[in-house]
């Protein structure tokens, strides 16, 4: 059992019965889940992980007013819930672990990790968040939403970001790696410059694994948990083997190969969406050439030369 399917019988079977018993005003209100911070919000947890700010436990998410009312008597009947179940340990807090699970308003949970209280107000809001944050706050399940104020700030966010800003990022990674694998990576190796080399392929991986998010339209994880969550996007294995082939060994001559046939099948993708509409000549170029002249005409076609 993992971590959300622990949270789930947890809730339901322990948590849930307590809590509408005596607060049956505040559940008609509440969502219940697992979100935020946590190898098990996303999925990943394992042997490993279950060491520390791990076990029975959830997430109950109040209106700011009802929270005002109930939240403080509702963390109180959930501080008092058993400790163990299933066979499973009482939860172990680290410090860096407060305030995980338990009672919480709606709008400090998302405010946490964006900075706003529900959605962002604008663009500019949008940018400021990083987007490891954004996938900490959507990752996870919502149980249940009895009135689904928590689930459509959800959703919205889930819907990822509005697509200039989508097209800025993309525009953004196709220039990293062009720089950093397809110009900066042959030339170092060629130079015998290995921590070059290696330093170089690591910002074309990190740039390449956030490419393919941008176009599955999926927020990208911190660094921890990238490859995990890139092994389970839309794309040729092909290429997600080749990626991982790379970094199992950085200074292969191999790797340029690699890296030119990722970068076109990168192109291939952008075409398939109807972001670019190059001519297939592009695609028989070589080198920086291949990126240099399409992130530069898709900056243009998107006017954010200035933006």
């Amino acid at each position: 059992m993992n971590g959300l399917e622990l949270a789930r019988h947890y809730y339901f079977e322990v948590g849930r019965p307590a809590l509408a018993e005596r607060f049956p005003e505040a559940m008609a209100e509440a969502a219940a889940g697992l979100a935020g911070e946590g190898s098990e919000c996303f999925g990943y947890d394992d042997d490993y992980s279950r060491d520390h700010d791990y076990g029975p436990s959830f997430c109950l998410w109040l209106p700011e007013q009802v929270y005002s009312r109930w939240g403080s008597r509702m963390q109180s009947v959930y501080d008092s819930l058993p400790k163990q179940y299933l066979g499973f340990s009482p939860r172990k807090v680290m410090p860096q672990g407060q305030n995980r699970v338990g009672i919480m308003k709606i709008e400090d949970f998302y405010r946490k990790f964006t900075g706003c209280p529900g959605l962002p107000a604008d663009e500019r809001q949008w940018m400021r968040i990083p987007e490891h944050l954004l996938a900490q706050a959507v990752n996870g399940q919502v149980f249940e939403d009895a009135c689904g104020t928590f689930t459509s700030i959800r959703n919205r966010y889930l819907a990822f970001y509005p697509e200039e800003i989508r097209w800025k990022k993309l525009a953004a990674r196709a220039v990293t790696m062009a720089q950093s694998g397809q110009y900066n990576y042959p030339r170092s190796l060629k130079r015998k410059d290995s921590g070059a080399a290696f330093l170089a392929l690591q910002e074309f991986i990190r740039a390449a694994i956030s490419m393919v998010h941008l176009l599955n339209r999926h927020y990208t994880p911190y660094y921890k948990w990238m490859f995990r969550s890139f092994s389970q996007l839309p794309f040729p294995e092909i290429h997600k083997s080749a990626l991982l082939r790379m970094a199992e060994d950085p200074l292969s001559p191999d790797n340029t190969i690699l890296i030119e046939d990722f970068c076109k099948e990168i192109v291939n993708q952008w075409k398939a969406q109807g972001l670019t509409t190059l001519d297939e000549t592009y695609l028989e170029a070589q080198g920086v050439e291949l990126y240099g002249r399409i992130q530069s005409s898709y900056l243009r076609s998107l006017h954010i030369l200035t933006g």
